[in-house]
């Protein structure tokens, strides 16, 4: 239903700054009826992607198809079966949910009853049917959302994107958000497209996509991602110098040592081989070996692998809250 095919966007040189590729040579597929998540970290080309994806901005060279029409040539076309989230809030909070909604039918030129109709089945999902006088001002960030997707729902979108839609949403309110978003997206069979940095919200979805500086590095189910890195994982915490424990450990076990932050990980090790790892390890290290553990990799860790990078501060911090 998305299809991207060797995406290339440069951004010119100013006075600042020299040319700077954003998207290098991108091809991704999204099936008709999939959910898919877009990670990476900053300065990966996921914003420069999604503005391309909205018909806001132009590549440089390749083509994107969505629903089998062609986004620069034919964007009418692919406006009528798009909706789009985008991370800041796009309601007028001035006026009220009834007013933003019947607001946006009317730029989609949908009147009388088939508004009512629709408004009610946009609407029969969130906790806004007693709200609608009410301006989205006066709206905690959980509700504000619910009159956003509520808005984007009414034109009955065949594809929906999402840019970081539950940034500033408390813990509570981001995961009703994801669980209405899922649920309506298998009963309605939409294609969604989400970017996300919190890797709690891909572990129900159907394909994880992960970028850094432009490229594709991964793109496959949840399940099959973590498997990449084993079915369990040792974590070490050195007392001293973190460098010089994993050359200890490459050199003495002949082990596959990845470095993050003071911790060191052991990959790709097997079910069950964790614990002897483990043992092995404290007796002959116990000395330099603050802790050490055996862990399931989540999709953080399949993050840290792929990418090379730290999971971004604001995405654990929502991760912790949870």
């Amino acid at each position: 239903m998305i299809q991207i095919r060797s995406l290339t966007h440069t951004y010119p040189a100013s006075r600042k700054q020299a040319p700077r590729k954003a998207l290098d040579d991108l091809t991704l597929a999204v099936a008709e009826g999939e959910f898919a998540i877009l990670s990476g970290p900053n300065g990966s080309g996921k914003s420069t992607l999604f503005r391309i994806l909205c018909g806001l901005a132009l590549p440089s060279s390749g083509t994107v198809t969505i629903g089998g029409f062609d986004l620069f040539s034919q964007p009418a076309e692919v406006r009528r079966i798009l909706g789009v989230v985008f991370q800041n809030p796009a309601v007028d909070k001035h006026l009220s949910v009834a007013e933003n909604l019947r607001l946006h039918a009317d730029l989609y030129g949908i009147k009388g009853d088939e508004f009512a109709r629709r408004r009610d089945e946009a609407l029969g999902w969130t906790d806004l049917s007693d709200r609608l006088d009410q301006k989205v001002e006066t709206l905690s960030g959980g509700l504000a959302r619910q009159v956003e997707l509520a808005k984007v729902l009414m034109t009955r979108p065949q594809v929906l994107l999402l840019d970081e839609p539950t940034t500033g949403l408390d813990p509570a309110s981001r995961r009703n958000f994801l669980d209405a978003l899922l649920r309506l997206q298998r009963q309605w069979k939409m294609t969604v497209l989400m970017t996300s940095h919190v890797f709690s919200e891909a572990e129900d979805v159907d394909r994880v996509a992960i970028m850094r500086e432009g490229k594709l590095l991964a793109y496959d189910s949840p399940q099959a991602l973590k498997a990449m890195i084993g079915t369990e994982m040792v974590v070490v915490q050195p007392i001293g110098d973190a460098e010089e424990l994993a050359a200890s450990l490459r050199a003495e076990l002949g082990l596959a040592v990845r470095r993050h932050g003071d911790e060191l990980r052991l990959e790709e090790t097997e079910n069950g081989a964790g614990l002897p790892m483990l043992e092995g390890i404290l007796d002959r290290w116990r000395g330099q070996i603050k802790s050490i553990s055996i862990k399931q990799p989540d999709l953080e860790d399949v993050f840290v692998h792929v990418t090379g990078k730290a999971v971004p501060e604001h995405a654990t911090h929502q991760a912790e809250a949870r």
